[in-house]
């Protein structure tokens, strides 16, 4: 669509046409490429209607609407499975908790791209191997289940962003497009949570003060549709009023990077004085992997946010910074894992955190290679953009291996 809004500004019955044949990814594709085609007359009224705020919020046609009740209703009776047929909870919520929802995310933009049926099979076909997969590896707590459990959701996680390029798979932009609809799902979600969490303490407290306890309803039933629904709800209201959170997205981005740069700084001289390393203490290994992702995470968001808008180059000086110095995060927690691995051999979790932190660390230095050039004015921001989407791919094939593999090299340890 980006290259078809490009193509046929000038041609405004076709682009009325495109509009109305779906608007809010014409509205996103047009937000996208605006930059690119702002000195044209036509792209100035459009882009006057398309961000003309009103005061009144979107909630979809009756379809999406019917969509979002009857997902939510089939995520909740997903969920509340181990209290339907007495499931053991242990057994069931980590192999299954991303089938409660990812799946009707990808089913929403499947259908709302129209979705060539190839695309559709090849989609049901891998969740389908993954939900037998997942469900028939032993029933015994070992390291090679959890990483399974943790991986599963990436490898679902990127089949909702094929869904969402639609028929486009290779289009970059469409790609970079799904990273930013990640973090305005992440700003909707944790909006309507705090909502619901609120709406939940005050029906506690009312139903206390009457000596009536309703946890076990609350939790059985209420928490079990409501929480699936949260996200569901929050992707339709995010792709039918983008000016909801494009706003307020870039501005967590903005906020939140330096914060984190500043932080990552700190913590690494405080390490030098706290007499705890990640060579010799697990648990802080762990937990640094952990803030290596999440910083990761916020790098690939700020970029993604950076390439709808033009960013200065203070905003471009502080992501590189804030890369190089994730790159010594990552380094340290390599060369950690590595002197474990030779000090006590090779397990499934060690193996798993070497391969992760070995392709974090190239991706990490490509990013950092773009934005160095970025600051230095050689090449655009849409370059790290690009640079972070391609490389998606190499993570869906690592969490494959993880998840089908291991397993079976390890013999299910």
């Amino acid at each position: 669509m980006h290259q078809e809004i490009k193509s046929h500004i000038d041609d405004p019955a076709f682009l009325e046409h495109l509009y109305r044949k779906n608007k809010s990814d014409f509205k996103t594709a047009f937000t996208s490429v605006y930059p690119e085609i702002a000195d044209s007359i036509p792209a100035k009224i459009w882009h006057e209607r398309l961000t003309y705020e009103s005061n009144s919020i979107s909630w979809g046609s009756k379809n999406d609407l019917l969509f979002v009740a009857i997902s939510a209703f089939l995520a909740g009776m997903i969920a509340r499975i181990p209290f339907t047929f007495s499931v053991s909870e242990d057994f069931f919520y980590p192999r299954n908790i991303a089938f409660i929802i990812f799946p009707f995310l990808t089913f929403f933009f499947a259908w709302k791209n129209k979705l060539a049926p190839k695309t559709i099979a090849i989609i049901s076909a891998l969740s389908a191997a993954c939900l037998i997969y997942i469900n028939s590896l032993p029933d015994k707590e070992s390291d090679t289940l959890i990483l399974a459990c943790i991986h599963l959701p990436v490898l679902l996680w990127i089949l909702i962003g094929v869904a969402f390029t639609g028929n486009e798979p290779n289009n970059l932009t469409k790609r970079l497009d799904f990273l930013r609809f990640n973090g305005d799902l992440v700003v909707m979600s944790a909006l309507l949570g705090i909502a619901a969490g609120i709406l939940s303490g005050i029906t506690f407290g009312l139903f206390n003060l009457i000596d009536i306890n309703i946890e076990k309803f609350f939790q059985e039933n209420l928490v079990v549709f409501g929480l699936p629904a949260i996200p569901i709800l929050a992707t339709l209201l995010t792709r039918s009023n983008p000016q909801l959170v494009n706003k307020v997205s870039p501005i967590i981005a903005k906020l939140f990077s330096p914060a984190v740069l500043i932080m990552l700084i700190v913590y690494l001289g405080a390490i030098i004085f706290s007499g705890k390393d990640p060579y010799t203490d697990r648990d802080f290994l762990l937990l640094f992997n952990a803030l290596l992702v999440g910083v990761m995470a916020l790098i690939f968001f700020s970029v993604a946010e950076s390439t709808e808008k033009k960013k200065s180059s203070t905003d471009f000086w502080i992501l590189f910074l804030l890369s190089i110095v994730t790159i010594i995060v990552n380094g340290v927690a390599l060369s950690a894992i590595l002197f474990r691995i030779a000090e006590w051999g090779f397990t499934p979790n060690r193996v798993a955190v070497l391969g992760s932190n070995i392709l974090m660390l190239i991706h990490l230095l490509m990013i950092g290679r773009k934005l160095f050039r970025t600051v230095s004015r050689t090449n655009e921001g849409i370059e790290v953009g690009k640079t972070i989407v391609l490389y998606i791919p190499v993570y869906f094939i690592w969490a494959a291996i993880v998840l089908f593999l291991f397993p079976l090299i390890f013999n299910f340890h």
